[in-house]
């Protein structure tokens, strides 16, 4: 996927390119990125490496939702992760970082450095 330097982050793609339920990955600086649109629109980025394996698996993973939450399963070992915090719903303890997303004239930006750790 092409990226290139802007002041609000990294494009990564077009919304349109974004197919709902469907995670495409991303470099953004070093960090391998996972980034989804859902059935209503949103769209989150949250780091592509599952904590258990190590693998850059999670934009291959199944996205759903738990208790109302968006989240995605890692095809590794079945953890679901939510895309609005990075919590892992089966261990609390474990996470993935979260990026800032934004949508501009039909380009989607994902904070360059901008990772949270929750």
């Amino acid at each position: 996927m092409t990226v290139e330097l802007q002041d609000r982050g990294v494009a990564v793609c077009r919304y349109d390119d974004l197919l709902p339920e469907l995670g495409v990955r991303a470099l953004v600086g070093d960090a391998h990125v996972a980034v989804f649109r859902t059935f209503d629109g949103a769209v989150f980025a949250i780091d592509a490496v599952d904590p258990f394996s190590g693998a850059s698996v999670l934009s291959r993973g199944v996205v759903g939702s738990h208790g109302g939450e968006p989240v995605v399963v890692s095809p590794m070992h079945k953890q679901r992760f939510e895309l609005r915090t990075g919590r892992c719903v089966e261990d609390p303890s474990r996470h993935v970082r979260v990026f800032s997303v934004d949508v501009v004239d039909g380009r989607v930006f994902v904070g360059a450095g901008a990772a949270t750790d929750q």
